[in-house]
């Protein structure tokens, strides 16, 4: 199982280099692919900040990716992004908040 999966990882990786330039992928179809690709990524954040364990995470957890997200969004460095949130996440658990 594991060789079937780094063999189709593998095939995924070849056939951007070698198709490039032979096939022409349409304009609404990039911008598809683009969305879902961050619909996927949202998705992923989400469920890697509100749960865990196959619950509610508490409420420190998504107050520490929100100030993630405001510091990425204002472009803070990556080293202030990831200290920031878990600063206030630990404040908020050191306070009780879960």
């Amino acid at each position: 199982m594991i060789l079937a999966l780094a063999v189709g990882t593998y095939a995924f990786r070849l056939v951007g280099p070698v198709l490039h330039g032979r096939v022409e992928i349409p304009a609404r179809v990039q911008e598809l692919a683009s969305a879902g690709a961050v619909v996927l990524l949202v998705a992923l954040l989400a469920t890697g900040a509100l749960t865990e364990g196959g619950g509610f995470a508490g409420w420190a957890r998504p107050v520490g990716v929100l100030v993630a997200g405001v510091l990425a969004w204002r472009r803070a460095p990556f080293v202030v992004v990831v200290l920031g949130a878990a600063v206030v996440t630990g404040v908020l658990r050191a306070l009780g908040v879960g």
